[in-house]
């Protein structure tokens, strides 16, 4: 068996491996994969709320937050973490509307803050500490971002970041272009830094875990 054959039947299995979701997150999920929408799909979603109740957070960033998907796995954390509140934060209006009608029926109306402008910006701009922080924005403004989140996250508090895999780019050496060196440059950060307690998961297209000294 090739070892893309076997990328494949790992990929289906830890699927499988997934508790069911509700029917407005299966909903999420069908509308992602028929419009090609990126979303950290199920099994990273999963692994976004476990460490989300492992950490206890009660107060959630989110850099880039699409039409709310990953926010349901937070949202539902930080309700069974005792409640506190999620920052769903995009450019795009429409997409901050159309997350609003996902997470209220999904009933987390009382936990997400809503807000419509660039992530980074947002996030200096709003009251901190934070327990988790997630980064899904632009790669190319990974490295620029770090300074903001430490100073925004707790001592003790965790930064998830995606695509840090992306897409085997990084493995290409004639890849200069500035997405692929952003992810180079922040993976490289965070795991030479005795400030982070890092390390690379690679599931989906790659999840840095970062623990906040």
């Amino acid at each position: 068996m090739s070892g893309m054959d076997e990328g494949v039947r790992l990929r289906a299995y830890i699927e499988k491996l997934v508790p069911e979701r509700p029917p407005e997150m299966q909903a999420m999920e069908a509308y992602a994969a028929e419009h090609r929408f990126p979303i950290v799909g199920a099994p990273a979603g999963y692994l976004c709320y476990q460490i989300a109740r492992i950490a206890g957070a009660r107060r959630v960033f989110e850099l880039g937050s699409g039409y709310g998907y990953s926010t349901a796995w937070f949202a539902r954390a930080v309700q069974e973490n005792g409640g506190g509140e999620v920052y769903h934060v995009v450019w795009d209006e429409e997409l901050s509307q159309r997350a609003r009608g996902h997470l209220e029926r999904l009933g987390y109306g009382d936990i997400v803050r809503y807000r419509v402008g660039e992530a980074v910006q947002t996030l200096r701009e709003t009251e901190g500490p934070f327990d988790l922080i997630f980064n899904d924005i632009n790669k190319e403004g990974y490295p620029a971002s770090l300074d903001v989140i430490e100073e925004k996250l707790r001592p003790g508090g965790v930064l998830i970041i995606d695509n840090m895999l992306w897409g085997g780019r990084i493995f290409d050496d004639a890849d200069r272009s500035p997405a692929t060196e952003g992810v180079r440059e922040a993976t490289r950060r965070l795991t030479t830094d005795p400030r982070w307690i890092t390390t690379l998961i690679p599931i989906h297209d790659g999840l840095v875990i970062a623990y906040r000294r």
